[in-house]
């Protein structure tokens, strides 16, 4: 069996920047992912905060510069290989995925996040029959419907922005008196006609038949419930870090995040971690793509000194 000295679980921006440092670096790296590379840039319309494209890009443009740049310094890629589980025997690591078993010298953890659920009847239910964590994949079946957003993010708010391309109607639902995202967000979602703000609510339950039909929202401060009409309901309060795999060889937080030092070690020598499973205060693609970096060289660094 080959043995990688870089194995990379996780091909989004994270996965992809270490990618790119690790082979660089003229080390034998893998990059394994569930789908395609990308991870959620591939699920976001437009980026217009990433330095260097001033006036904007697609995060599928994106995501496939970013692949084409790791595979040009060497770094390969296995799609469909979601990492299922992770040993470590003090010399390798194991790591067991769809696609087979693999074995590297090092390990960098850039496995992401996945949306967090209401947990709510019908949300399951619905789920692809109004329900949608995607405003992009899904957004354009909701042509001239009425459609609610829940949350009160960055996230949030784009995607309701980008809902108004479809729909003509989108509410946007959040159990605060304010929304957190940042003030031009908010200001571009004022200004538009088609979005409906519907302040200190909570979604109790996604009724409907074959298809969503309405929300039964909950008031937060006088505690009266209301129905509201709707033909789909799209959820961003806030994502669940992938950590299951190396959970026993990891430190996380409350919530589930990877702690980690500055040079992104956790507390196995060898395994690091970047991007949105890792703690920290800002998860922006361009925070996500200095985490890969900072990992592949600390992994570099790290079979330097075991290596001699």
């Amino acid at each position: 069996m080959e043995i990688y000295d870089v194995l990379i679980a996780g091909a989004g921006p994270a996965g992809l920047a270490a990618g790119i440092y690790a082979g660089r670096s003229q080390l034998n790296t893998l990059i394994l992912d569930q789908m395609m590379p990308g991870g959620q840039l591939l699920i976001t319309e437009q980026i217009e905060n990433y330095p260097g494209f001033y006036e904007g890009i697609t995060g599928f443009e994106l995501s496939e510069k970013m692949r084409q740049h790791a595979e040009k310094f060497g770094a390969k890629i296995q799609s469909g290989a979601p990492v299922t589980s992770v040993d470590f025997d003090g010399e390798l690591f194991t790591v067991k995925s769809d696609a087979g078993e693999f074995k590297g010298k090092t390990l960098i953890w850039a496995a992401g996040s996945t949306p967090r659920k209401l947990g709510v009847p019908g949300e399951v239910e619905f789920l692809g029959r109004g329900v949608s964590y995607c405003a992009v994949c899904d957004g354009a079946f909701f042509k001239d419907r009425t459609v609610a957003v829940v949350g009160g993010g960055d996230s949030a708010l784009e995607e309701a922005l980008y809902l108004t391309k479809f729909a003509n109607k989108v509410y946007l639902i959040h159990r605060r008196d304010k929304f957190r995202a940042v003030k031009i967000i908010q200001d571009r979602v004022a200004k538009n006609d088609k979005i409906e703000p519907i302040m200190n609510k909570v979604v109790v339950s996604i009724n409907g038949k074959d298809f969503v039909e309405s929300l039964t929202l909950r008031d937060t401060v006088t505690g009266q419930e209301s129905e509201l009409p709707v033909d789909g309901v799209f959820i961003f309060i806030g994502n669940e870090p992938n950590v299951a795999p190396v959970a026993h060889l990891v430190e996380t937080t409350e919530q589930g995040f990877i702690i980690t030092d500055e040079e992104m070690k956790t507390k196995t020598p060898g395994l690091f971690a970047a991007g949105d499973v890792r703690h920290k205060p800002l998860k922006q693609v361009v925070t996500a793509t200095a985490d890969g970096a900072v990992a592949a060289m600390s992994a570099t660094k790290y079979l330097e000194e075991k290596e001699g």
